[in-house]
Formats: structure tokens, C-alpha cells, sequence
């Protein structure tokens, strides 16, 4: 039995934990494991591979990023869904011919909601796909959890922490940019744990006179400090989205970012107060993956062998009240995993005094 494994799409921590599970529980059963290179471009043929076993893979549960690589672009950019079009039939095609060549009994496809809707048209066509829910936004549906988000929140909390020092010494209002295209669980979390004062997400509109009417508030009271986190999806009033001006075309998506700037221009214009804009970015995707990274993306890869075994092609690894079990795939792209505005978590942030930059701005 010869499986193959891939990643594709963003990198974030617990990739190579993944892998480890993968490796180590195929190898219990004898099985070769295939790692293809650079996301699914390595499967068009010759096929850019590496065989992986038990040796390939000691000491890097720990390792950031991921030891075979991965991409977002070239052929396989489009968001597959639906019908197949000409191309996509074509680049199917070559990946029947690597797959037949190579033996290939199962695929497993570690990705979010764009890679893991190839990895359903390769399904589809015929092919013998697990998925393995990868986004640092934390965003798929059909998982409670996904692997990166624990450390992408854990760099947050350290940037915050950080933060917080220079925003008290010098009496500043400081913007923090956190990754979150559609989804704020990033901002949510890491502004509770990092203490912010505002915590603005794409799932509550929020308006400048609520948010200024915090600043001022804190001002009033002596606390000449504010720190705001705001997720780089989250929409300026009037729905606006700001965005950086390079735009994949293939791929059908723009770059976010930019807010953290914008808003906090805005901010010292309303208040006269010094005001600066830090955007972690990349930090978030990079180094070690938390200890609950590695174990849940360790669990993951057992999980995904254990589907390959059952021959449970067309499911996906899910995370469910503590458990890993599977659901379909096709129950988790395009469904976005939001935060709902009146959940728990939510209320609990409130509760502690965190403004979101909704309801009315209280009288003064």
C-alpha cells in the first residue's frame, strides 16, 4: 500500500506535525508514504515527490512550516467548484497519470476551503482523497478547531504583550492588525487573552464615533492608553474592505491588509491622540507551533491514515468536542465558520469591558 500526502495552500504551524502522524501511523501498518512537493503542483507529471519514512520525519513535530513545501498558485489557483472547466479537466488529467504511475491507494490534502475544494474535484473525478482541515483563520465549517490557529493566537497574545509597554509609556493609541479575511476568530481571542480595549472583526460592523467614544472615555478616566486589534477583513463604515492593490487574477482574490493603518490615521485625526499601526502578518504563519498545534496536528495525520484505511474516501478530518472523527468535505468548503455576534465568547469579552465598536456612543 502506497499513500501520498500534500499541503497546499498558506503554511501556518503544525504542518509537519501532520506529517509526523501520517508517516508514523502508516508506517505501523506497513504502507510507503509519498510526499509530493509544492502543494499540488507536485503532482503534475514526472511528479515532484520524496519518499517520507519514520527517519524523515524525527524531530519535526516542533518545526514551523513544512518540510515538503506548498503553494497557492500556478495551476491549481482557481477555486474548483462545481462543473469542471476545460483546464481544470486537463490538470486532472496529468494527476491520473502521476497517481496510476506512482500507485498511489490514497491522497491525503492538508488545506483550507480553496484546497480542500480541489482535493473535492479530484474526489469527484475519481480519486481516492482524504482531506485534512488546514486554516490559521479557524474558519472551515464541519471542524470546531483547526491546526496553526492555537499559535497564530499565541504570537498575537506576545505582540499585545509587547504592545502594551510602549502604548502605556508613551500614551498612544495603538492599532494591532491580525490576519482574518472573512472570520475574526484570531482578533476575538487574542484580544481577550492580549487585554485589548477594542476588538473590531468582520462579523460586527462598527462605527468611528463608538470606538472614538471609547478612546475618549478611557482619556476622561485617566487612562491615557488604548490598544485596538482589528482583523484585516473587518469592514470600515460604509462596507468598505481596505485591501492592498496587487490582485491574483487566477486565484479570483485580493490581498487584505492595510486596515490597522487606515483606522488608526482616522483615530488620531477624531481624538488629537499619538497614534500608530502595527500589522503582524506573517509573524502569525511563522515559527513553532504550539504544544496544542502539535498534538492536534499529530492527530490529524493519525486520523487521516485510519480514513485511508476505512477507505472513507471523501471525508475530511474533524474536530469535534475534544474528539477527531471525519465529516464529509463537501460539508466544509464555502461554508465559513463565523463568529456569531451574541455567542458566548462574545458576551464574555464584553462582560470584561472590551468595546466592539457597535451600539451607541453613551452619553459624556
Amino acid at each position: 500500500m502506497r499513500i501520498g500526502i500534500l499541503n497546499s495552500g498558506g503554511d501556518c504551524p503544525g504542518l509537519n506535525a501532520v506529517i509526523h502522524g501520517v508517516v508514523g501511523a502508516a508506517s505501523k501498518l506497513g504502507w510507503e508514504v509519498i510526499g509530493f512537493r509544492d502543494g499540488f503542483e507536485g503532482l503534475l507529471p514526472p511528479g515532484d515527490y520524496q519518499i517520507l519514512d519514520s527517519e524523515d520525519t524525527v524531530g519535526i513535530l516542533k518545526l514551523g512550516g513544512t518540510i515538503l513545501g506548498t503553494t497557492n498558485k500556478r495551476q491549481f489557483a482557481t477555486k474548483i467548484g462545481g462543473s469542471l472547466d476545460d483546464q481544470a479537466e486537463n490538470v486532472i488529467e496529468k494527476v491520473g497519470r502521476t497517481m496510476k504511475q506512482l500507485e498511489i491507494r490514497a491522497l491525503i490534502v492538508v488545506g483550507g476551503d480553496g484546497s480542500l475544494s480541489t482535493a473535492l474535484e479530484l474526489y469527484k473525478a475519481g480519486f481516492p482523497v482524504i482531506g485534512v482541515p488546514k486554516t490559521i483563520d479557524n474558519d472551515l465549517q464541519a471542524t470546531a478547531m483547526t491546526f496553526g490557529f492555537d499559535s497564530a493566537v499565541s504570537c498575537v497574545v506576545d505582540a499585545m504583550d509587547r504592545l502594551h509597554t510602549t502604548a502605556v509609556s508613551h500614551k498612544r493609541v495603538l492599532v494591532v492588525e491580525v490576519m482574518g479575511k472573512n472570520a475574526g476568530w484570531i482578533a476575538l481571542w487574542g484580544g481577550i487573552a492580549g487585554a485589548a480595549n477594542v476588538i473590531l472583526i468582520p462579523e460586527i460592523e462598527f462605527s468611528l464615533d463608538v470606538v472614538t467614544n471609547c478612546i475618549m472615555e478611557r482619556e476622561a478616566k485617566g487612562i491615557h492608553s488604548t490598544m485596538v486589534i482589528v482583523a484585516e477583513g473587518a469592514m470600515m463604515p460604509g462596507g468598505e474592505v481596505v485591501t492592498q492593490a496587487d490582485k491574483d487574477e487566477r486565484a479570483g482574490d485580493v490581498r487584505f491588509g492595510g486596515i490597522g493603518d487606515t483606522l488608526a490615521n482616522e483615530l488620531a485625526r477624531r481624538t488629537g491622540k499619538e497614534t500608530r499601526a502595527c500589522t503582524l502578518g506573517h509573524l502569525q504563519r511563522g515559527g513553532e507551533p504550539t504544544s496544542l498545534d502539535r498534538i492536534l496536528g499529530a492527530r490529524f495525520g493519525v486520523k487521516a491514515v485510519k480514513l485511508a484505511q476505512e477507505g472513507s474516501f471523501g471525508s475530511m478530518v474533524s474536530y469535534q468536542s475534544y474528539h477527531v472523527g471525519s465529516a464529509p468535505i463537501e460539508d466544509a468548503v464555502h461554508k465559513l465558520r463565523l463568529v456569531e455576534p451574541d455567542s458566548e465568547v462574545v458576551e464574555t469579552a464584553r462582560a470584561i469591558g472590551i468595546c466592539f465598536g457597535d451600539g451607541e456612543v453613551s452619553e459624556g
